[in-house]
């Protein structure tokens, strides 16, 4: 279990991890473990807020570093996920064709572009947050992974190798499910604790995301793949923040 946890924040976070064996075994919980890898984003997501706002920083640079934040914890990983599939969904090509993209290192316009409106909306999105909002919203980086995790070890996969296959195979589907479901139904609690409203609202987004995200996976490319879990995971963040950005807004 040790050894499952150390692999899953050193996979999906730039925090220096003690080296372990990549074996069968030590995979086994690995995605039981994911969600976690937010803990580190939300709790310095509230310190960063907090701070800014104590040193009186005006909103675009307070919004502009909580941007920054979950690029410095996980490094970019999801990203880079997401900017493949950009590009990928941007070629209107055939499913081979697709996945050829996802595969090819070199970075297209379309996930520059993609890159880029999406960090201009998640910064405008931080700018909107308040101290009311800000504890919700540090909490949709464990959300989020709790039901990419799912989508992981659930969902079939479009190729036969490749990261989210290794994951998917690996797992122990039986207890990884249920840990994550746990895992999920706690954090969703916890949601509705905070703020039933805003909190609901939040849960709601991640589960159409979800939806989403299968409904496409299947549709364009046959299954997922380590780089469309990377895209949900920052479609899934970004809408859940813009969701805590407008909504309250709307009830004034």
């Amino acid at each position: 279990m040790l050894s499952s946890c150390l692999i899953a924040f050193a996979m999906y976070s730039k925090i220096p991890m003690p080296r372990v064996e990549w074996s069968e075994e030590n995979m086994r919980y690995v995605l039981c473990f994911f969600p976690w890898v937010g803990t580190p984003a939300g709790l310095l997501t509230l310190l960063v807020y907090f701070l800014t706002q104590r040193a009186g920083f005006g909103s675009l640079f307070s919004a502009a570093l909580l941007t920054a934040v979950p690029v410095f914890v996980t490094g970019g990983i999801h990203m880079d996920g997401f900017m493949d599939t950009m590009d990928a969904r941007s070629s209107w090509g055939d499913r081979e064709r697709k996945l050829e993209i996802l595969k090819d290192s070199h970075t297209g316009a379309f996930a520059i572009l993609g890159c880029a409106v999406y960090l201009l909306l998640q910064a405008g999105a931080w700018s909107e947050i308040t101290q009311e909002t800000v504890a919700v919203a540090a909490c949709i980086f464990f959300y989020s992974r709790c039901l990419s995790g799912l989508g992981i070890a659930v969902f079939p996969c479009a190729r036969d190798s490749g990261l989210a296959r290794t994951f998917h195979d690996a797992a122990q589907r039986r207890t990884v499910c249920r840990v994550l479901l746990l895992e999920t139904v706690l954090v969703a609690a916890l949601l509705l604790w905070m703020d039933g409203l805003l909190g609901g609202a939040v849960i709601l987004t991640g589960l159409l995301i979800f939806g989403y995200y299968r409904w496409f996976s299947l549709r364009e490319f046959g299954g997922i793949t380590g780089d469309l879990a990377g895209y949900f995971l920052q479609l899934c963040e970004l809408a859940q923040l813009l969701v805590l950005a407008v909504l309250p807004k709307l009830l004034i």
